[in-house]
This record gives C-alpha cells, sequence and structure tokens, in this order.
C-alpha cells in the first residue's frame, strides 16, 4: 500500500499537466485577456512616441515653431504647461559620420491642444543658435521640414504652475527661447483650464526680434499680461534694460516679500544669475521662485567654483555589464557628451542634471559637478552617483551605465 502511494504522488505532476493541457486546448484562440490600468499606464506615460512635423512657421527674424502630430496610431500623453519634451536626434557631422543625441525643448503649445483626438498636436519654437553654440538647436532650425520624423519623450519637467504650492498670482520673468513655456500657460489660461493670473516680463535685446511677439499678443485673457522690455534699443517707446528689481516690483501686485506671487524664471544662465540678485534685493521668499535650466553651461570654466585648471582629456572607463569601453572625454564637457561622441548609448532627457537618466556611478576619479546643474539625491551624493549630462571629468575615470 505504501509503494502504490507513493507512485501515485509522484505521477500527480504529470496528471495535473495533462489536465491543464485539455483546459488550454478547449480555450479560445482569441486573447480576451485586457488590462485597462496597464493600458492606461501606457498612454499616460509612453516610454516613447513617434511623430510628424505638419508646419513650419517663422515666428522671429532668428526663431521657427514646428508642429508635431503623433504617427503611426500613437497618442500624444497629456503634460502640464511648462513642461518639455526630449527628441531624439541624429546629426550628420559632416564626414559622413553621425551624432545621435537628445535634446529637450521646452513645449510651447497648451496642453488642451493634445487633448483633440486625431487633431492633436504639440509646437515647440526652436532659435537658431550662435556659430559654435546651441548645436543641435542649428541643426533642427535649418534641417527639420514638414514630413521630418522623430521619436519624441514625454513629458518631463516639473516647471508649471501648482495651486498647492504656487500663489494665484504669476509673474514670468523670460529671456531668449525661454519665452516658450510662458506662451504654453497663457493660452492654457485663456482656454479656461489653468486658473491663475499671469503676467509676462519679456527681455530681448531688440524690438525686431521678439520671438512669439504676434502669437503672444493674440492671447485673448484679461487674466494674462505681456510686457516687453528691450535692453539694446535707448529709443524704444516701451519698457527699456534689464529684468530689474524696480521693474519686477513696478508689474507686481502687492509687496514682493509678501509671498503673493509666484516668480517664475526662464531663460539663459546668464540671466538666472541676474535675475536671482534682483529677487534677492525683494526680499521674494525662496518658495516663491521657480527657475527652469536647460542644457550644460556653454563654457563651464565660467563657473566660480570650476577648479583653476588648464584644459586637458583624460580617459574615461565606461561598464555596460560585462562590456568596458576607454574613450576620451575633454574637461570643457560633460562625460554624457563623450559617451555620445564614442556611440555609447546612455539616455540623457534633460541634460541639466534634473531628471536622472543618465545617472550612472563614478567608480574612480575625480569630477566637477556645477551646482546649478546638481540634481542628485542625498543618498546618491554619498555612494558616489552621478548624472553625466552635468558631471565634468578633471582626471581620468571610469563609471558604471545604470541604464542603457
Amino acid at each position: 500500500m505504501k509503494v502504490e502511494g507513493f507512485l501515485k504522488d509522484v505521477t500527480g505532476a504529470s496528471r495535473v499537466t495533462r489536465a491543464r493541457h485539455r483546459l488550454i486546448d478547449s480555450g479560445s484562440p482569441q486573447n480576451l485577456y485586457s488590462d485597462p490600468i496597464r493600458q492606461l499606464a501606457q498612454e499616460i506615460h509612453p516610454e516613447k512616441t513617434r511623430v510628424r512635423v505638419t508646419k513650419v512657421e517663422d515666428v522671429s527674424k532668428t526663431a521657427r515653431k514646428f508642429t508635431f502630430e503623433p504617427a503611426d496610431g500613437d497618442i500624444l500623453p497629456p503634460f502640464q504647461a511648462g513642461q518639455y519634451v526630449s527628441l531624439d536626434l541624429t546629426i550628420p557631422d559632416g564626414d559622413g559620420r553621425q551624432t545621435v543625441t537628445t535634446r529637450p525643448f521646452s513645449i510651447c503649445s497648451a496642453p488642451f491642444q493634445a487633448r483633440q483626438g486625431e487633431k492633436s498636436f504639440f509646437e515647440l519654437t526652436i532659435r537658431n543658435g550662435r556659430p559654435g553654440q546651441g548645436y543641435a538647436s542649428i541643426w533642427m532650425y535649418e534641417n527639420t521640414k514638414v514630413g521630418s520624423m522623430f521619436t519624441a519623450h514625454l513629458p518631463f519637467g516639473q516647471f508649471f504652475y501648482e495651486p498647492l504650492r504656487d500663489a494665484k498670482r504669476v509673474v514670468a520673468l523670460a529671456g531668449g527661447s525661454g519665452i516658450t513655456p510662458f506662451y504654453s500657460m497663457a493660452q492654457e489660461i485663456a482656454h479656461g483650464t489653468l486658473d491663475c493670473d499671469l503676467t509676462i516680463l519679456y527681455g530681448s535685446v531688440s524690438s525686431s526680434d521678439i520671438i512669439l511677439k504676434k502669437q503672444l499678443e493674440e492671447v485673448d485673457s484679461p487674466r494674462v499680461r505681456f510686457v516687453n522690455v528691450i535692453s539694446g534699443e535707448p529709443d524704444y517707446p516701451g519698457e527699456k534694460g534689464y529684468l530689474s528689481a524696480n521693474l519686477i516690483r513696478k508689474y507686481t501686485q502687492g509687496d514682493p516679500a509678501d509671498g503673493g506671487t509666484s516668480y517664475f524664471v526662464c531663460g539663459p544662465l546668464p540671466m538666472y544669475r541676474f535675475v536671482e540678485g534682483e529677487l534677492t534685493k525683494l526680499n521674494v521668499p525662496k518658495r516663491r521662485i521657480r527657475m527652469e535650466v536647460f542644457g550644460a553651461p556653454r563654457d563651464i570654466t565660467q563657473d566660480p567654483d570650476y577648479p583653476a585648471r588648464e584644459a586637458a582629456v583624460y580617459h574615461l572607463t565606461v561598464h555596460r555589464g560585462l562590456e568596458k569601453t576607454v574613450i576620451d572625454a575633454s574637461s570643457l564637457e560633460p562625460l554624457a557628451v563623450a559617451m555620445e561622441r564614442a556611440g555609447i548609448p546612455n539616455q540623457t532627457r534633460c541634460r541639466s542634471g534634473a531628471c536622472g537618466y543618465c545617472r550612472c556611478r563614478l567608480l574612480k576619479g575625480d569630477v566637477f559637478v556645477p551646482a546649478v546643474g546638481d540634481g542628485r539625491r542625498y543618498a546618491d551624493k554619498k555612494f558616489g552617483y552621478v548624472h553625466a549630462c552635468s558631471t565634468y571629468p578633471l582626471s581620468d575615470c571610469e563609471v558604471q551605465i545604470i541604464i542603457c
């Protein structure tokens, strides 16, 4: 009896397997399973979205607005006014080679325009860079046409109005292409889907090259005010000079120090440093100041904390799983740029040290991380992790890529 019971036990698994196969064979050949939560998550946070350029429009002497619509059945995810998109770019270098990179661009269209079904779209306004500056922006400005296809990653960024955090009144301080997120906010306010009052102080050098001037003037809402501030024309009839403390106080309702107004700042890094000082003069509470920074500093040697050393090229050893690659890395460029030049994939999104997509572990070597681009968590700093897009080598270094 014991032997018979033992044999029945050890053959039980095969009986269960045969029964399972019979049930499978009797089922429908169609997959009737659906996971609505997973489907919603994929629509809200897709890994990538294929988009096609459907319109190109000049919006100043040096800037163009590009309209993107979803392609190949993709759906645009929802975003907040002020967030950005990261585009995958493949840029020829003129020697028969190509650089594969990513670049973030603020979305200048309103969120409601991406929620229109088959008519959904988002827009980017890109300024033509100066020679030697704005490498990717110049390429986008000159080469993007109607029909151009891109892989987009969105949405990203925390530069948006949050009623639980921000004051009902907002003064936006913009410079150059930093006007783009505020145009998005202005349209959303006019549409009735963003509840705040917005005054935009927009600094430009010339009145003949004001980006999105016509479009901003056409925003029809008593809650949106647009003021140009021109620094390069002494005879300009409107506001002149820079975004100074006196000018900010003039267009702030009430006392800037009382916390009743939030100040959103977007523009080039030199403008940030100036405006931060002016807001300090006005005793604006830190919690009422929001700043957005895109990209690494154009010249890291101008950072006051950058070590006084001559430019050098170091060896960078990159670990990806079991693979190890040694490449050159300039002390004047972030580690992410060195990896891109060598064709080593390492995801980047913000390119400002904020989002953490390019996070990697520093195994050996000395590096410099500018304070303005150090978005690492305390634990990452303690255990030797860096964001490759905002980390500069100061010696031979060795890193391990976390996501590739």
